[in-house]
């Protein structure tokens, strides 16, 4: 199942657990905006080259959109959807002011220089700067693209608007960026993670972790992971995987993969194939990298009793039928990895007041907002009889629906 199908599905079921009227239900699933534009760009030897750019705007019941912007080849209209519909839901879920949606051009970015991101970065935003903005649609950076790409868009689109940094988030330090917002998602992972245990009466000091992704969020999570006492005894990513059952070295792995080493050459742990990762044993699986990872095929083989779902739709939702029988507790992304975009809340809101607020302050709020979203997200189980996942699903929808219903849709 894809991931809209697999996305529309879940809400479907909120919807019926909400007894939300038909129309209401149909209305809060048809996208605000579809955007769809063709970007030309002279290639550095001077030969031309065509890209796709989608932009989909889903809804802006309870503030501005707001959602990530990826380079990948494999963006489509339908993953994109899936995931604009998803930031709908994942922002109501944080509390944050804020609707949902996604972007993407469809390119290899390892493929292309620097100037030629440069340029199909700023055609992009030519195509679309009227159509986002401070107080209507923010971007931010996604699977390839980074704190620079967010610098090319924010001065683009200062070019049409004028000085506008609040028109992304995920920015360098130096043009508004948020102290924390780098580690931003793994933190909120983390979190999320200590959150989840207490529940058990367990912490994550002794417990084992496998860590699927090594990327941005992935390399924060087993960081601080490690800090807290956990014992990561698996990763992996597109260079290999890596196991230790003491546990792996983190500091000594990060400063491995910053001197350009790939895991599967790393001295502090034996390799292993990587489709062991996901069915390792382990107290938490914590997949970081692409969705639909977790699937009815190896499911049956998980051996993890928690799964943090760091990133977007990592488990289809026949892998969630046979996880929840096996009594393997799933915490679903739009919460686990909601830590992203709640600190790009607090960059935007740093970039409207032009005060900004230290490190200590931001992390100290990511941690408020992750608690009090759990709290809410448990409450919606106990009221509805159902798992993490629709309590996740019931609590974002509702919270979209009642916003609907109050600014009067049907008027």
């Amino acid at each position: 199942m894809n991931a809209l199908a697999a996305t529309s599905r879940n809400f479907r079921q909120a919807a019926r657990l909400l007894g939300l009227d038909s129309k209401l239900e149909k209305s809060l699933l048809i996208p605000f905006r579809e955007i769809k534009v063709e970007c030309t760009i002279p290639k550095d030897d001077g030969t031309l080259a065509s890209f796709v750019g989608f932009r989909v705007q889903h809804d802006n019941a309870r503030g501005p959109m707001k959602g990530g912007i990826r380079y990948h080849p494999e963006v489509d209209p339908d993953e994109v959807n899936a995931l604009a519909q998803l930031m709908t839901w994942k922002t109501a879920v944080a509390a944050v002011p804020y609707g949902g949606a996604k972007g993407g051009i469809g390119c290899s970015p390892d493929e292309l220089s620097r100037s030629e991101l440069e340029r199909l970065t700023r055609v992009f935003t030519q195509k679309i700067h009227d159509l986002i903005g401070t107080h209507t649609d923010i971007p931010a950076p996604d699977m390839g693209t980074n704190a620079q790409t967010m610098a090319w868009i924010f001065d683009e689109y200062s070019k049409f608007h004028g000085h506008s940094p609040a028109v992304v988030t995920g920015k360098p330090i130096d043009l508004g960026g948020s102290l924390g917002r780098d580690a931003a998602t793994g933190r909120g992972v983390m979190y999320a993670t200590e959150a989840l245990l207490a529940e058990y009466g367990k912490s994550i000091s002794g417990s084992t972790f496998v860590i699927q992704g090594f990327g941005n969020v992935g390399s924060w999570a087993a960081q601080l992971i490690h800090e807290k006492g956990g014992k990561v005894i698996a990763l992996g990513d597109v260079t290999g995987s890596i196991r230790n059952k003491a546990g792996v070295d983190i500091p000594a792995l990060m400063k491995h993969r910053n001197e350009g080493g790939h895991m599967k050459d790393f001295h502090g742990a034996e390799v292993i194939d990587s489709s062991e990762l996901l069915v390792h044993e382990c107290d938490v699986l914590i997949p970081c990298a692409l969705g639909g990872v977790l699937s009815r095929e190896n499911a049956p083989d998980v051996k993890a009793k928690f799964i943090i779902e760091a990133a977007n739709h990592p488990t289809d939702p026949e892998a969630d039928e046979i996880l929840t029988k096996k009594g393997v507790i799933v915490l679903p992304d739009i919460y686990a990895n909601s830590g992203g975009v709640i600190v790009s809340y607090f960059e935007w809101v740093q970039n409207i007041q032009g005060f900004m607020w230290d490190e200590e302050k931001v992390n100290m709020e990511l941690h408020k907002y992750m608690n009090s979203a759990f709290q809410h997200l448990k409450a919606m189980c106990k009221t509805h009889d159902c798992n993490l996942r629709m309590g996740a699903f019931t609590l974002g929808v509702n919270r979209v629906a009642r916003a609907t219903l109050l600014r009067g849709w049907e008027a």
